[in-house]
């Protein structure tokens, strides 16, 4: 029996320097601008020994603001859908707010609230009304723009700011998402004989005016919403 061996390159030998360790440090030493040749050994060697000292807190620091940008993302994110949460919501609304008001351009936003997910929960479970959430979120997210924002902000409420989108437009969108999220049936998958519900959404739509604050805008999108949701609970109102 024969075995094919491949060959590899020559591994290192123990206590090898790095050719591009020593290139960067070499890098680093001839921006100081010094002959080092005219130096003596010992300054020589504690020269290289300093720039290596840089370099090595150089990598530390790329690593750390690495894991920072990390954390910062998690922190943002909100802990069961892949959108922002409410305090990242707000802070991106907020920006886009000073955009529109240098810039002049239009800013809507989109205050969605289920119909009846607290019956999913009651008759389904939390695990299936988890399933739902992260359902409507991938339904909203397939809808909208990759310039548009979206954010949790409740427990079953879905903020969108839509840039560059007047009135009209944004409440078109408002009322797409709205036949997306009517057309959701849940049903118990273990066949228990539990009757299913049939979810909706209720959806406010505001544009924002000048001086008039994130936190602001989202309160008249969510009132414009609870207002829209008694029309759909009592449709003869």
């Amino acid at each position: 029996m024969e075995l094919n061996v491949e060959k590899s390159a020559a591994a290192p030998e123990a206590g090898a320097e790095p050719s591009q360790a020593r290139h960067d440090r070499r890098r680093l030493i001839d921006a100081l601008g010094l002959d080092v040749s005219a130096l003596p050994v010992e300054a020589r060697a504690a020269l290289e020994a300093l720039a290596g000292e840089v370099l090595s807190l150089r990598n530390e620091r790329a690593a750390m603001l690495d894991e920072l940008g990390r954390a910062e993302q998690l922190a943002d994110r909100d802990t069961l859908c892949p959108v922002f949460n409410r305090r990242a919501f707000e802070r991106e609304l907020s920006r886009e707010i000073a955009l529109a008001a240098r810039y002049g351009s239009p800013l809507c936003l989109i205050f969605v609230d289920l119909d009846r997910f607290k019956l999913v929960n009651d008759r389904f479970g939390h695990a299936t009304g988890d399933t739902v959430l992260r359902e409507v979120t991938n339904l909203i997210l397939g809808a909208i723009r990759q310039t548009d924002i979206v954010g949790r902000l409740g427990g079953d409420e879905f903020g969108i700011a839509l840039t560059h989108a007047d009135l009209a437009d944004s409440q078109a969108k408002a009322d797409y998402l709205t036949s997306l999220i009517d057309g959701l049936t849940i049903r118990d998958q273990a066949d228990s004989g539990l009757e299913p519900v049939q979810l909706g959404a209720s959806c406010g739509v505001v544009a924002w005016q000048k001086n008039i604050s994130a936190e602001r805008l989202i309160a008249e999108a969510d009132e414009t919403m609870f207002r829209i949701k008694a029309r759909r609970k009592n449709p003869r109102q």
